[in-house]
């Protein structure tokens, strides 16, 4: 079920400047997104930023093309990692597809330091107002939260879940294992931190090649790693040969898709938030998951997928 009607406003502080150490730099991308001239966008500027992987892609782009078709001069800008975007964040960024216990967990993390108490949990509710009180010292307006929620989640072959009898993650305690995922996972409670703290499966090696990427099915599929980090919306692990394996012992906090925004960008620009809640109300998981097909398996592009789903929906 969708969670109730949150809005957070929050007064602006200066920007907490945290740029990992190798964080690539931010490209931009135009997204077929110049504004339109009509709505009540006006033709104001905005940018977008958004992490660089199919999932977060498409959902950007949602954005992207629900704005500049209601007046805004939209510009995408896609990165590899949370923390290059944040630094920019209110500032040169004035919207971000987020995802509720990553953007808390970066937060408390840059408020509070390195191996913080986790203000995250399974509850959305919970985990919204334990949030709120960082994002305030960022200037940040959290909209309404959607049903759409993407956690992490990790893959095995098929044919390795059959041969070892591993369905759940727990399956793989004590366990020498290599893994394939994002670069920023070492460490992390829903990532490394949590399968080697509380699986207590051995992660010898992670190799960074990226979340739900080609590359890190490949990794997988060869056998250079044996597990793969993607999310629990991802369309292509059947056709790949793939599985997921069951989170027992429930490291994964809410992860509901929730728009960020510049709180100073949203006074001076309030039918931002209406438009984006709307948007937040139609999707799912099952929309999303149907989108994403589209995109990583039919190869459509993601802002043409956008602009129909959009249309059908009534809300462009």
């Amino acid at each position: 079920m969708t969670p109730p009607k949150i809005r957070r406003t929050f007064a602006s502080l200066a920007a907490v400047a945290l740029v990992a150490a190798g964080a690539t730099a931010c490209s931009d991308d135009d997204g077929d997104s110049a504004g339109q001239g009509g709505g009540e966008g006006g033709g104001a500027a905005l940018t977008i930023a958004t992490q660089n992987f199919p999932e977060a892609n498409l959902v950007g782009a949602l954005y992207d093309v629900l704005l500049s078709e209601n007046g805004y001069d939209t510009e995408v800008k896609a990165v590899d990692a949370r923390d290059a975007y944040m630094a920019e964040f209110p500032g040169d960024v004035d919207v971000v597809p987020e995802y509720l216990a990553g953007i808390g967990d970066f937060l408390n993390s840059a408020a509070n330091g390195e191996g913080a108490e986790a203000v995250t949990s399974s509850d959305p509710d919970a985990t919204l107002e334990a949030v709120a009180p960082l994002a305030e010292a960022k200037g940040i307006t959290l909209l309404d939260l959607s049903e759409a929620s993407s956690q992490n989640a990790f893959f095995v072959t098929q044919e390795y879940a059959d041969s070892e009898g591993v369905t759940a993650l727990s399956d793989l305690e004590g366990q020498s294992i290599v893994l394939a995922g994002s670069p920023d996972c070492e460490g992390r409670a829903d990532c490394e931190g949590g399968l080697s703290g509380v699986y207590g499966i051995d992660i010898t090696e992670i190799l960074p090649l990226g979340f739900a990427a080609p590359e890190t099915y490949a990794a997988v599929q060869s056998g250079e790693a044996q597990l793969g980090l993607t999310g629990t919306i991802d369309p292509n692990l059947e056709d790949e040969g793939l599985v997921l394996l069951d989170d027992d012992r429930g490291i994964q906090p809410a992860q509901n898709y929730v728009p960020a925004v510049a709180t100073e960008f949203l006074d001076a620009h309030p039918d931002v938030e209406a438009l984006l809640d709307d948007l937040m109300a139609a999707l799912d998981n099952d929309v999303i998951n149907d989108l994403l097909g589209r995109v990583t398996i039919d190869r459509e592009k993601a802002e043409d997928v956008a602009e129909e789903w959009l249309s059908d929906e009534g809300l462009i």
